[in-house]
């Protein structure tokens, strides 16, 4: 009788209610018995339904479906693009600062709390009866590297060097999925595999390297985010790699799959399909390409594939067999979700159910998009103007066309509220200070605002949808984004900086940009400079933070900013070799890899290491002292790079292997410990097929950026 007993309790929280009870809904059985059953119970129809971004699920079969949400920098549902499902309750979200500068923080441990939030958002307004309008399979991180930062994408990645992205998009896959054995929170799918990192022709396009590059740089954000974020689900790319196009190249199953375990999703990007025939030229028909998709891989279409299917069934091209394996991977995602039982150990299952407040309203959302915006503001030059003394200044100056403007980028959601810069300031200094504030200089108003302050705070930067124009337009040559990008790092707008300047010469200057401008004017004649990246709702209340010295700031940078264009490559040079990143450039910078100042100072002392040499699956202890000799309490970043000056293959003349954001009391010194792996000094083995660790001598190097390296020691490797 208690057999019995147990076993009815069993079906009732199994069995979605008012379907029959089958194999795959048993969550005590493997995945992949579970997975066998599903597939042998669906017709073609449904399966090939299920190859879809929109999985419909199967109501006879209590199958629950579900859809593919955007989430770089917070859930995108609303927002420019409108990414919600009409009707369904559209909503606000937490957003947070674009993923660029959610990399410039130099903290994964932050990282990965943001995408827990996200992922928390994401799961209430799937399961909430008021909003049921999101998905839980989530496009993001983008691992992508900005080699080039022309790239009218690079708001969207994790900068040019691979371990630093590889670390962030492990922590946010890590945050998006949870820490559940059984259940995922969400499910995160990163794109675009493989090294999308220019936006004109990249239909056509074609970035070519070699396989060292493959497996050490393009493709390595990625492998982690597969082996060791636990990612199973990513979107090919539009553009051809060494000439065959990303949606069908051999490397999905041959690498990804059979060599990292990718069991998951693979999905064609927006339209990529189509792009096979009318735009690669790749395929003479279009059962042809969709055969080719299956072939290579792909479980998942985001546009119009299922007559093209169909007709390559019937030719012969695919088999049924073809189409179980494929949409295998995509129901195998589904049961990571919970969308195959009502397993009461679901820890997220009832997010939007039991718990209903509206998680963008509650105080740990502010607290969250304050922290991270904070934390992401880099302090590229002060001559000591910085932080400002409110109870000295009676009048600022706030200027310039990003000065009271938060704009959205094309993957935000719609934020609960914006704080521009001009209301932070507002916020932070309260009414006995008089606000000036003109957002040109028509009529000499921004001249005459300057002149009449203690200080002047002018903004200037990018707009992030080019003011609204159509797709694939710049407002001009130096803007980018989706589609199109930048044909010129000066900024216009820098003029603007000079007229201010001029009228006051306490002017600083805040970069409100999605990339790296050449601002070299600026760099010699402003007295402070301020680098914060858009779309966050907390922007203004950030960078008066930093302005006026409630928190100090502690950012560093993520892409080398060029002095100049012409010190870049051609875009379409993926050689990175070919001095591209930190790594090869040889002209000087504007501003380094990594370069980030603060408001005190901080003393380097004692490198060692806890062992001398390093072998095969071991990790050394790379140690040092850092003293805080300024009278702040602050954060430093503090970076680990190597070099490898008895190679016999070719090595980068510095790369980043370690980092940590450590807090430090005025006075006081603390002891950093930075771990550095064997695995994270190997090189890609061509002849091998496998990543080798080289024997001989490691030089380290440890500083505050790429250019700054304060101290040095060495390793060797056996």
């Amino acid at each position: 009788m208690r057999f019995i007993t147990v076993l009815l309790f069993f079906l009732a929280w199994s069995v979605p209610s008012g379907a029959q009870s089958h194999p795959f809904q048993d969550a005590t059985l493997s995945d992949e018995e579970r997975l066998n059953n599903l597939i042998s119970l669906m017709t073609l129809e449904e399966k090939i339904d299920h190859l879809s971004s929109r999985l419909p699920g199967i109501p006879r079969l209590g199958l629950k479906g579900t859809r593919i949400v955007e989430g770089l920098h917070g859930l995108a549902l609303s927002g420019p693009a409108n990414w919600a499902v009409r009707g369904k309750g559209e909503a606000p979200t937490t957003t947070f600062p674009q993923a660029i500068g959610l990399a410039q923080m130099w903290d994964p441990v932050l990282h990965q709390e943001l995408a827990a939030w996200e992922a928390y958002e994401t799961r209430f307004l799937t399961q909430n009866e008021n909003y049921k309008s999101a998905g839980l399979i989530v496009l993001a991180p983008n691992a992508d590297l900005g080699r080039d930062i022309r790239w009218g994408r690079t708001e969207e990645c994790y900068g040019e060097d691979a371990f630093l992205a590889s670390v962030m998009t492990t922590a946010y896959v890590k945050g998006l999925q949870g820490d559940d054995p059984k259940y995922w929170k969400t499910a995160s799918l990163m794109k675009h595999f493989l090294a999308n990192s220019n936006e004109n022709n990249r239909e056509i396009n074609s970035s070519d390297f070699d396989e060292r590059l493959f497996h050490e740089y393009y493709a390595f954000a990625f492998y982690k985010g597969v082996t060791e974020g636990g990612s199973r689900a990513y979107m090919a790319a539009y553009n051809k790699y060494n000439g065959i196009p990303c949606t069908v190249h051999p490397m999905h199953r041959e690498i990804t799959v059979a060599k990292w375990g990718q069991d998951g999703i693979i999905c064609t990007d927006g339209g990529a399909f189509t792009q096979l025939i009318t735009a690669h030229h790749y395929y003479d028909s279009f059962a042809e390409a969709a055969a080719a998709c299956i072939k290579s891989g792909i479980t998942m279409f985001l546009d119009h594939y299922k007559p093209a299917l169909y007709e390559a069934l019937e030719q012969g091209l695919i088999t049924e067999a073809d189409i179980d394996r494929a949409v295998r991977g995509t129901l195998r995602v589904m049961l990571k979700l919970g969308f195959m039982d009502n397993h009461p150990g679901n820890p997220w299952s009832q997010i939007g159910i039991t718990d209903t407040v509206r998680p963008w309203t509650r105080p740990e959302a502010k607290e969250l998009a304050r922290k991270a915006t904070v934390k992401s503001i880099v302090l590229m030059k002060n001559d000591g103007i910085l932080p400002l003394k409110s109870g000295e200044i009676r009048s600022i100056a706030v200027i310039g066309p990003s000065a009271d403007l938060v704009v959205s980028d094309w993957y935000s959601g719609t934020p609960p509220y914006r704080v521009s810069v001009l209301s932070g300031i507002r916020n932070a200094v309260g009414k006995d200070v008089k606000i000036h504030f003109a957002a040109g200089n028509k009529a000499d108003s921004a001249v005459q605002a300057a002149a009449m302050a203690d200080v002047a705070v002018v903004c200037i930067g990018n707009h992030p949808l080019s003011h609204g124009l159509g797709w694939g337009e710049n407002h001009v040559a130096s803007d980018g984004r989706e589609a199109i990008d930048r044909q010129a790092l000066s900024l216009e707008q820098e003029d603007l900086v000079r007229l201010v300047k001029k009228a006051n010469p306490n002017t600083v200057l805040v970069l409100v940009s999605s990339f790296p401008y050449a601002i070299p004017w600026s760099k010699e004649h402003i007295p402070a400079i301020l680098h914060v990246t858009q779309s966050s709702q907390e922007l203004g209340n950030g960078v008066a933070d930093i302005l006026f010295g409630k928190e100090i700031p502690a950012g560093r940078l993520v892409q080398t900013w060029s002095a100049s264009i012409d010190h870049l490559p051609p875009i379409l040079d993926y050689n990175i070799r070919n001095g591209r990143t930190y790594m090869y450039d040889e002209n000087e910078p504007l501003f380094p890899f990594g370069h980030g100042l603060s408001y005190t100072t901080f003393e380097y002392n004692g490198l060692k290491t806890d062992r001398k040499t390093i072998r095969e699956g071991k990790a050394a202890e790379v140690k040092l002292m850092i003293k805080n000799t300024g009278p702040i309490d602050s954060d430093e970043v503090v970076q680990l790079y190597v070099r490898f000056p008895e190679s016999k293959v070719e090595r980068p003349g510095k790369a980043l292997k370690g980092f940590k954001r450590v807090h430090i009391p005025a006075g006081e010194s603390l002891e950093v410990i930075l771990p550095l792996k064997a695995d994270d000094l190997k090189y890609w083995d061509t002849d091998k097929k496998t990543f080798v660790l080289e024997q001989g001598k490691v030089i380290l190097m440890v500083g505050a950026s790429s250019e700054d390296i304060r101290l040095t020691g060495s390793l060797n490797v056996k």
